[in-house]
């Protein structure tokens, strides 16, 4: 997958999936490679899966 400069996204793995993540990252001008947010709750994450199967 590919994102743009700035693109907010999130991703994981349901209970009963394995999930590996390996980001590969260019760094900018001013040395930042990435802005990581927040961990997703188990309870943000079942919720959002609820909102796509609607």
């Amino acid at each position: 997958m590919f994102f743009e400069p700035g693109e907010d996204h999130w991703h994981g793995a349901a209970p009963d999936r394995f999930m590996t993540h390996l980001s590969m990252v260019e760094v900018d001008d001013k040395g930042s490679s990435a802005t990581w947010g927040a961990q997703v709750s188990d309870e943000e994450y079942a919720a959002e899966l609820k909102m796509e199967e609607a």
